[in-house]
């Protein structure tokens, strides 16, 4: 069992290295959902119990394997966290990408791709260390901001990215064909100048 007290390490692996950061499970389970409520003053989230227990694996909907075939990856970083020499968690982040959308073709924007940390390593601080680095990261490439994405049924990402200080700045009911009881949710924190 980890404890607050272990010592984390942060450090940048190469793009190679998705087979080892996906070791880490990308699962969830929410017994909420959030309904979207569009006002004038911005996005509301009204959290209401789920019919029914929501469970999803990222890693099942979309392979991160597939990550280097679909998009040009040379600008990407990978962040590994690490207790002891054990991986329990790590950040993707992607800029300069051609053909990503949600960067609209800018070159002051970070993508906080994919984050996951070790079920046995929650509520350490690490998601949060490993936010902070995907910042640094951001503003090491003179950033101004950086945008992530999730959904509503995702309660707990909802929270964690509203406790690291983002906005929620856009919700799409009609972002997933596939998954139609998922609405996208793009949140955005200004990083830089």
């Amino acid at each position: 069992m980890l404890t607050q007290t272990a010592t984390l390490e942060l450090r940048e692996e190469p793009i190679t290295e998705l087979d080892r950061y996906v070791a880490v499970p990308s699962v969830f389970e929410s017994r909420t959902v959030f309904d979207i409520v569009e006002r004038s003053s911005g996005i509301e989230l009204r959290e209401r119990e789920a019919t029914q227990p929501y469970r999803k694996d990222y890693d099942a909907v979309e392979n991160p394997m597939e990550w280097p075939t679909r998009f040009d990856v040379s600008n990407w970083v990978l962040i590994g966290a690490f207790n002891a020499g054990e991986r329990v968690g790590g950040v993707v982040g992607a800029f300069r990408t051609p053909g990503l959308a949600v960067l609209e073709g800018r070159d002051d924007l970070v993508v906080l791709w994919d984050i996951r940390v070790s079920p046995k390593a929650w509520r350490l601080g690490i998601g949060s260390a490993l936010f902070r680095s995907i910042e640094a990261w951001a503003r090491a490439r003179s950033c101004r901001e950086l945008r992530v994405e999730t959904q509503n049924t995702n309660v707990a990402a909802c929270r964690f990215y509203a406790h690291q200080g983002c906005q929620l700045k856009r919700a799409s009911h009609d972002a997933y064909p596939g998954l139609p009881d998922e609405v996208q949710l793009i949140w955005s924190k200004v990083v830089g100048a």
